[in-house]
């Protein structure tokens, strides 16, 4: 089955929408298998104050000019960029919104880890029609999303996508440049032994982080009476990937370094919507405070500490924070 024909039973402005987010990932698989130092190499700052790679900019600028040809899309946000991108006046009929990271894990350009691409898309609903979209239309919670996906470049191009109704899987046949659909039905293990976590920066955690990651450290003998594995490729996208097709748990917690920063993820970029496709697989997202799809959002780049994945430890990690 392929993407179009798994698509055939959502509403048919989303499925137009995803299909034109699918095709302009093919431009950037293409370009990323091309590599080149100019797409490894720093041209300008973006909105975040990150440094922006060649290529950061050439997926962003892709993303955009393909998904601007959905008729149902009203406006875009871009990690990349600093307000939104206007597309079409809203109208009584409504359309959707899309919000994306054009390249996650770009920092590993240079060294051939695998990078991707995340989005999520929004319903356009209830808003006065006839007038360009702003920025507030688009800060929607994350239980708002009609569809959320990312899409990684690795040796196998993958798209992992859910419209509300659980998690599939597709692979880009590279020859014909189309999207297969390779898994049905994805699902996260209630349980894991395997996490995903930056541990050289433990003295900057807050202590429940440090106390969860003390208690899987100690393994079989601790609390947890068992051991783990920890795993961390640096790339959101690669580490979500691992832990939705085996079970683990992702964290980016709150560092002390940036006290006034709750995060360093963007919620509309990153978190909701990998947290609509865990929370579809069975898993959980949890920000140290609230599930992450009902983090309020107050704005469009806003950063927020995740932890996400298996839900077994997902739960344990809420009552740590509960208990602190």
């Amino acid at each position: 089955m392929t993407l179009s024909d798994h698509l055939a039973t959502a509403h048919p402005a989303l499925a137009e929408l995803i299909l034109a987010v699918a095709d302009a990932c093919v431009e950037i698989a293409a370009v990323v298998r091309r590599g080149g130092a100019d797409h490894s190499a720093a041209v300008s700052v973006n909105v975040q104050g990150e440094v922006q790679k060649g290529l950061d900019v050439l997926a962003d600028d892709i993303l955009v000019r393909v998904a601007a040809r959905s008729p149902a899309l009203v406006a875009m946000a871009s990690e990349e960029q600093d307000d939104i991108i206007p597309v079409r006046d809203l109208t009584a009929e409504g359309g959707y919104y899309l919000l994306f990271d054009p390249l996650d894990g770009s920092s590993n350009i240079e060294v051939n880890v695998s990078v991707g691409t995340i989005f999520s898309i929004l319903p356009a609903l209830g808003a006065i029609p006839d007038r360009p979209a702003v920025a507030a239309d688009l800060m929607q919670r994350g239980r708002s999303q009609a569809a959320a996906g990312y899409v990684v470049y690795g040796p196998q191009v993958t798209m992992v996508l859910t419209t509300g109704e659980g998690v599939a899987g597709f692979t880009l046949d590279p020859e014909t440049n189309i999207w297969n659909r390779s898994a049905e039905r994805m699902t996260l293990p209630a349980r894991t032994s395997e996490y995903a976590i930056n541990a050289s920066n433990y003295r900057h955690w807050a202590a429940p982080v440090q106390t969860y990651v003390d208690e899987v450290l100690a393994g079989k003998d601790g609390p947890r009476g068992r051991n783990f594995n920890m795993r961390w490729v640096g790339s959101m996208v690669a580490d979500l990937h691992r832990i939705l097709t085996r079970g683990g748990v992702f964290l980016y917690p709150w560092d002390k370094r940036e006290p006034d920063r709750a995060g360093r993820l963007r919620l509309m970029y990153e978190a909701n919507p990998m947290a609509l496709i865990v929370d579809q697989a069975g898993g959980q997202a949890f920000d140290g405070m609230t599930d992450i799809l009902d983090t309020p959002v107050t704005g469009l780049h806003q950063r927020v500490s995740v932890m996400i994945g298996s839900a077994e430890e997902v739960e344990h990690l809420k009552a740590l924070h509960a208990n602190t």
